[in-house]
């Protein structure tokens, strides 16, 4: 977290106008499913729904990152959503993608390894490879042709999705960060992304 209170304030649900609560049915749909949602819509929806129609092209473009559609394996895809959020300093992300990647099979020693990056002794040739590949992108915005070589056991569409999720959780950290989107009821701030002023 890069700020303790948010610059742009989520929306109050009872105070919206038509196009804003259109924008946000799907997650008052969610939010139904109490066990998921907590039964509320998450800040970072109260938010962005400040600009209904970005709020709608956002989740048309995430819903096809965390879909099946996308060939990662969702722990794949969430070990490279997590080192994102922790690369960018987001909290916000870190936060709901640990939950979402424990979901997804890791395992909570290997969200601790996210942090320490690749060259954690724990991780699998393919691991390494992915979040080397995610490192570079978080920092050049490029592949280094090593980390390229290092995906070969990858399909070149799981190599675009893998690039794709990066430049998708990278938009969405910067966002969080700029916004000061802070964390949803009940949730705990990792105290490695605590970087508020």
């Amino acid at each position: 977290m890069r700020l303790s209170a948010p610059r742009i304030a989520p929306v109050d649900l009872e105070k919206i106008d038509d196009e804003q609560r259109e924008a946000l049915a799907p997650m008052v749909e969610a939010a139904k499913d109490v066990t998921r949602s907590g039964g509320h819509i998450l800040n970072i929806f109260r938010t962005m729904v400040h600009a209904p129609k970005a709020l709608t092209a956002f989740l048309a473009w995430g819903g096809y990152i965390l879909s099946r559609r996308n060939s990662l394996s969702e722990r794949d895809r969430e070990l490279v959503i997590l080192r994102v959020g922790y690369n960018c300093g987001s909290g916000y992300e870190f936060t709901q993608h640990t939950r979402i990647g424990l979901d997804a099979g890791l395992t909570e020693a290997e969200i601790e390894a996210i942090k320490a990056g690749p060259d954690d002794p724990s991780w699998s040739e393919a691991d390494r490879a992915m979040l080397r590949a995610t490192d570079d992108l978080t920092r050049d915005f490029h592949v280094s042709d090593a980390s390229w070589a290092a995906l070969s056991s990858f399909s070149d569409k799981q190599k675009m999705d893998l690039v794709m999720t990066v430049g998708q959780y990278t938009q969405v950290s910067m966002m969080l960060n700029s916004f000061g989107v802070q964390l949803d009821p009940g949730q705990e701030l990792d105290p490695a992304l605590d970087r508020r002023k």
